[in-house]
């Protein structure tokens, strides 16, 4: 059992990243986040409250809250008083808890939050592919198929893909809100080069990202296909080549999570050479 629980401040990082990176599957968002916004929390995007368990000195279980209301826990001991810590102590609403499934399914009940109300509630697989084993598709070898980063010109066709992405995939509402969101998120990857388009005769066909990016690993997410475009193995492609780049650029593995009625898109992900690792935790509120 934990013996205490504390919010975490400068001079924590590298006790909290010693437990992190022993989970590395379930940690991207934490790490992720850590890395881009440090860990003190003033409000800003991708920044957190992170509160962790502690036996001795050494921390046995971590959460953060972050800007965007999102609870994000790995946790295996002190699971309960993380939970209540972190929101307490940013006193923001909690809009979602991502994590392992069964670790998101006590939060829910720790924090009397009610499924009911979700606009997605899933569990997912979580996969992960060490990608000195990715297999590349036959289709990245075809002189008319390109695996580019967006051009600027192409950011309004994007917004367009990812907005239905949001309410397809993660039962979003449209709406101004949910378009402003979409097209600020664009234009972020567009300037850290963390999103790819999949071209076909000069247009593109299907688009992928990472929403999470260390040195040695990187979480693939947003994967889109337009519906008319679906069954010819263009996402698997777009996948493919973000990974290959994200290989030259130094990284060794990658981790996605996707729905477990989702069979198209695990069929397309073990053919990539991803194997399932676990389940994954996906709860988001309106």
């Amino acid at each position: 059992m934990a013996q205490r629980v504390s919010v975490l401040g400068a001079g924590d990082e590298a006790r909290l990243l010693s437990f992190l990176e022993r989970h590395p599957d379930t940690t991207m968002f934490l790490r992720g986040n850590l890395r881009r916004a440090g860990i003190v929390d003033r409000g800003q995007r991708f920044g957190g409250t992170y509160v962790a368990a502690f036996e001795d000195d050494a921390v046995v279980g971590a959460a953060a809250h972050f800007w965007n209301g999102n609870l994000v826990v790995e946790a295996p001991d002190g699971l309960d008083a993380i939970a209540r810590c972190a929101v307490s102590s940013t006193g923001r609403a909690v809009n979602g808890v991502l994590g392992p499934w069964d670790q998101t399914q006590r939060v829910l009940a720790v924090l009397a939050l009610d499924v009911a109300t979700a606009s997605l509630a899933t569990r997912d697989g979580l996969f992960a592919l060490p990608l000195c084993d990715l297999r590349v598709p036959a289709l990245l070898e075809r002189a008319e198929v390109a695996c580019r980063r967006p051009r600027s010109d192409e950011l309004d066709r994007l917004a367009s893909w990812q907005t239905a992405y949001h309410i397809e995939i993660l039962g979003a509402r449209d709406g101004p809100e949910l378009r402003e969101r979409v097209r600020a998120s664009l234009l972020e990857m567009n300037e850290a080069g963390t999103h790819w388009v999949l071209e076909v005769d000069g247009a593109p066909v299907a688009y992928s990202a990472f929403n999470a990016v260390l040195p040695d690993c990187v979480q693939v997410g947003g994967v889109y296909t337009p519906p008319e475009l679906r069954g010819r193995g263009y996402a698997r492609a777009v996948v493919a080549g973000s990974l290959l780049d994200a290989r030259a650029g130094g990284a060794s593995r990658s981790v996605l999570f996707t729905g477990d009625e989702n069979r198209a898109a695990q069929t397309a992900y073990r053919a990539l050479g991803y194997r399932r690792t676990g389940d994954w935790g996906l709860i988001l509120f309106s």
